[in-house]
This record gives C-alpha cells, sequence and structure tokens, in this order.
C-alpha cells in the first residue's frame, strides 16, 4: 500500500508546473488545475491516514523493545548472581531465558527502525505534497484573472473589426473614438504580457522552492539514517560492556 501511495505522490510531485498553467491557458480554462488539486488533496488524505498507522506502530514497536530489553538486561545481572553463587542449573535456564529475550528485543529494535524511517519518508512526502498544493492553488487564482482579462481582450478586438470598418467615413469624432480604444487595447495588451511574465517568473521561483525543499529533506533523512547507526553503535558497545 505505501509504495502505491509513495508512486501516485511521485506522480503529481514530478508534474509539470508551467505546463498545467499553460494548458490552463491554452484550453481557456482551470479544470487541468482542479483535477491536479483534486488528485493531490485525495492523495494528501491518504498520507494522512499511512502515516497515522503508521506512526502507531513505531510506538508500538518501540514499546516492545524497551520492554524485553528490560527484562533481558534484569536477566542479564541475575545470571552474574547465579553464576557467582554456583547455581549452574538455574543460571543456564536463565541465560537461554535472557538469550530469547534478547533476540525478541533486537527484532523489535530492527522493526521499529525501519518503521521509523517509513514514517519518516512519508511525512517527507506529506510535505513535498503540502508545498506542490498551495503553490498550484495560488497559480489557479492567478491563471483566473489572466483568462479573465484575455476574455476582455477579445471583446476589444472584436470592437476593432467594427472600427476599422468606421474609419473610412470621415468622421472625426469616429476616428477619435477609435484612437482611445485602440490605446486601451493597447494597455490591456500591455498588462497580459506583464501579468504573464509574472506569473511565469513565480512559476520558476515555485520550481526552485521545491528543488530546495527536496534538497533539504534529503539532507534531513541522512542525518536521520546517521543517528540511527549510532544509536545501534552505541547500543551494541553497551551490550558488549555489560557482558564483558
Amino acid at each position: 500500500m505505501a509504495q502505491s501511495l509513495f508512486q501516485k505522490v511521485q506522480t503529481l510531485m514530478t508534474a509539470n508546473l508551467h505546463g498545467l498553467v499553460d494548458q490552463a491557458l491554452s484550453k481557456n480554462s482551470v479544470a487541468v488545475l482542479d483535477q491536479y488539486i483534486r488528485q493531490a488533496e485525495g492523495n494528501l488524505n491518504e498520507l494522512e491516514e499511512a502515516l497515522i498507522t503508521v506512526k502507531a506502530q513505531v510506538k508500538t514497536l518501540k514499546r516492545k523493545y524497551e520492554q524485553f530489553q528490560q527484562e533481558a538486561d534484569k536477566l542479564d545481572e541475575q545470571i552474574d548472581q547465579l553464576v557467582e553463587l554456583g547455581k549452574q542449573d538455574l543460571a543456564i535456564a536463565a541465560q537461554s531465558e535472557y538469550n530469547a529475550k534478547f533476540d525478541l528485543a533486537q527484532e523489535y529494535r530492527q522493526q521499529y527502525l525501519r518503521q521509523h524511517g517509513e514514517a519518516d519518508k512519508l511525512a517527507e512526502a506529506r510535505t513535498k505534497l503540502e508545498v506542490r498544493l498551495r503553490s498550484i492553488r495560488r497559480e489557479r487564482e492567478h491563471v483566473i484573472g489572466l483568462l479573465e482579462l484575455a476574455k476582455t481582450k477579445e471583446i476589444a478586438a472584436k470592437s476593432m473589426k467594427s472600427l476599422d470598418a468606421l474609419e473610412g467615413v470621415g468622421d472625426a469624432d469616429i476616428s477619435s473614438i477609435a484612437d482611445k480604444i485602440r490605446a486601451r487595447l493597447d494597455r490591456a495588451d500591455a498588462e497580459v504580457e506583464m501579468r504573464t511574465e509574472r506569473l511565469s517568473s513565480r512559476m520558476d521561483g515555485v520550481l526552485e522552492n521545491d528543488k530546495l525543499t527536496n534538497q533539504l529533506e534529503e539532507r534531513r533523512r541522512r542525518l536521520a539514517i546517521r543517528q540511527a547507526q549510532q544509536e545501534q553503535e552505541t547500543a551494541s558497545m553497551n551490550d558488549r560492556l555489560k557482558k564483558s
């Protein structure tokens, strides 16, 4: 289930935001953005449920690991006492029980570390998807404004055709009105161009932020692995010291 969910999220994360915006503008509709948002929201909900489940498993596995480790540590002390008292049979029985509990503790520890890593991956995927979702929601509003401006421009263009037909009548007032409308149309053209450039620039910034976020998450993942290895080494050293 987790792998399938990761694949869904990866598909959304690799989607070209520039391409989505371009499609929306070319089709004169935000439907393509709405579809992306619906998919992202659905997968985000799945991530939340999966993360809750895995975190619960992490708590359970950690508790079992600590429980069996404590029992093994207690038995370890008792074995030393039995050996010192010369009670060989009891010491052998206690050693056998210690081995079983120690092995169980190590098994639960490995499961705990694996599930902890799974929880980190799910949390990382959730963070990335939330960033993407916020970005595309913002750009959706900008696209709507741009499409409305484009519709206004199309209406003005139709009006210009009528004005072109009137130019030959020789009426100074009509000519003046045509010039003013053309000036307004030029301004609308300039505004469309500027807003399109700002939108493209904003999208570049979003993609750059995604890249930086991914780099930081990768660094956090490496640090978490390093910390887990150090904890494992420390635990192994403590075990050797106890046995010596």
